[in-house]
């Protein structure tokens, strides 16, 4: 099949990397947008396809769990046998790229690495060029706990949980960058002292693409607990709570549409792309994949509901969570995005399932067969730890003459798919925000009759969405350059649901004994 100019976008994930070549036609001749299509995409699996870096599950094995790391030049290697896999002939059509990177994870490079990567060759392997240039052989992840003395210090320097919050969009998270940083400055002196730039993922793989040091966006620079969310610039006082000469480290943050260059010249003699090649400046995951199901106004949200459930939301203003669970990040658009997190996703859905003999079918027929707001039976779902609201010991509460019993199977059903919802909307005020629009994705987004409980509660209408990819895709949305970002490829119709009257009102009404149910759970 002929392609018109293709935009390329890689995705840098946790187990695997992900190109995909998409054409982004203009809008046409009424000035609607057209939906883009999908030109060719390759995946390199790590653990199967780079035996040599010994990784499990993407990440390299350690006896202590909360430890999760990376040998950086495994994604160099990645990047290298995707762009092969894709081959010359689509590459010589590429006009944008742009890369998404696992949100927080952190690469740390040497004096004299710009000038390195402005000398990278195509005669020779490209990793084993990157190596010489990495202070830190092993890039800590998103999977990484090991920080919570850092997490604890940096808070207390800032004033608490909710200063922290209010000045860098989120409460301190072992996974965030910042308490990252700090530990392997505490622990790794020697190290940090040779360390001369940070990077992101996202920016350290444009930095290679795009052949020499590059900035980080503000989206990707919101994750690491060092961003002034409103000033969009580095905090002084974060990075003063973070690490000695943390600012000479960090290269600028810049807007999530800025072009850092063209491409490097190795990468158009060793895979065709053109001398032109517009590299634009990465971004993490979370905010490419709110590109990738085409999320593009204030208003509209993207419910992921899979083992655990996460609610994304783009805001035209910013507002911080006083209670510092949730997390606001700026969009490629340039809204702050809110992200919150409930770990009580699938995991409390397949419990109660698992509980009463049910499978899918069976649940979701339980759900019909009950009506909204459950005769008064609710259920706080909290059979795990939860993030939030934060809740260290597991425990469900039933309400309303709810039991666990094998005779209120379909009532239980009901119960914890309210509960959750409830839950949702509940812990989402902060936000001050309604969604107008829900982009379901996940398993969960098959339900019919979930999506239609999720629209009565949120009191909008929620689309079903085969996010596949997703974050490559909005990476290549992304390298078109254009604003507002073009549509994704067109999927599959799925299950769709509208708020119904009765129901919302019902819902209205329960919120707020889910409210007083869940402060007496959480105690004082």
């Amino acid at each position: 099949m002929s392609c018109g100019p293709l935009y390329l976008g890689i995705d840098v994930g946790t187990q695997s990397l992900t190109a995909i070549l998409i054409e982004a036609p203009p809008p046409d001749g009424e000035g609607k947008d057209r939906a883009s299509r999908v030109a060719a995409r390759a995946t390199v699996h790590y653990d199967s396809e780079l035996p040599a870096y010994g990784t499990v599950s993407g990440q390299l094995p350690n006896d202590d769990p909360a430890i999760g790391r990376v040998p950086p030049c495994m994604w160099i290697e990645a990047l290298d046998l995707a762009l092969e896999r894709l081959g010359g002939d689509l590459c010589g059509k590429v006009c944008g790229l742009s890369v998404s990177g696992q949100q927080h994870g952190s690469v740390y490079l040497r004096a004299g690495s710009d000038r390195a990567l402005r000398s990278l060759t195509a005669d020779r392997n490209l990793a084993e060029q990157i190596e010489p240039l990495l202070a830190r052989s092993e890039a800590p992840i998103w999977t990484d706990s090991s920080t919570g003395r850092e997490c604890e210090e940096i808070r207390r320097a800032l004033g608490g949980a909710a200063a922290t919050a209010e000045l860098t969009g989120s409460n301190t998270f072992e996974r965030f960058t910042g308490p990252q940083i700090r530990r392997f400055a505490r622990t790794r002196p020697d190290e940090w002292t040779d360390t001369a730039h940070v990077c992101l993922v996202s920016s350290f793989v444009t930095s290679v693409l795009a052949g020499r040091l590059t900035a980080i966006d503000h989206g990707d620079g919101s994750g690491m607990n060092l961003l002034d969310i409103r000033r969009r610039e580095w905090s002084p006082a974060a990075m003063a709570a973070t690490a000695t000469e943390l600012e000479r480290r960090l290269l600028p943050s810049q807007p999530p549409w800025t072009v850092v260059g063209a491409i490097a010249p190795c990468f158009v003699s060793r895979y065709g792309f053109p001398p032109d090649t517009r590299v634009s400046i990465g971004s993490g995951d979370n905010p490419c994949s709110l590109v990738g199901v085409g999320v593009r106004e204030p208003g509209e949200a993207v419910l992921s509901l899979g083992t655990s459930d996460t609610c994304f939301c783009l805001m035209p203003d910013i507002a911080v969570d006083p209670d510092a669970n949730g997390h606001v990040f700026i969009a490629p658009s340039g809204h702050p995005m809110s992200l919150i997190c409930f770990r009580n996703g699938s995991l409390a859905r397949e419990a109660v399932r698992d509980r009463h003999g049910l499978d899918w079918q069976g649940f979701e027929d339980a759900l019909r067969s009950t009506p909204p707001g459950n005769d008064g039976m609710m259920m706080i779902p909290w059979f795990e730890p939860e993030i939030v609201p934060r809740v260290a010991s597991p425990g469900v509460v039933r309400l309303g003459g709810l039991e666990d019993a094998p005779e209120q199977a379909a009532a239980n059903c009901r119960a914890v798919v309210e509960g959750q919802f409830l839950s949702m909307r509940l812990n989402s005020e902060w936000m001050a925000t309604r969604p107008s629009r829900i982009l379901a994705t996940g398993g969960g987004a098959h339900n019919r009759e979930m999506l239609q409980i999720a629209a009565d509660v949120m009191g909008c209408p929620v689309e079903g969405h085969e996010a596949t990819d997703g974050a490559a895709l909005g990476a290549a949305l992304r390298a078109t350059g254009r604003r507002p970002y073009p549509l994704p490829p067109a999927g599959g119709p799925g299950p769709a649901a509208a708020p119904r009257p009765q129901a919302a009102a019902v819902y209205d009404r329960l919120l707020a004994r889910y409210a007083e149910a869940q402060r007496r759970a959480l105690g004082p």
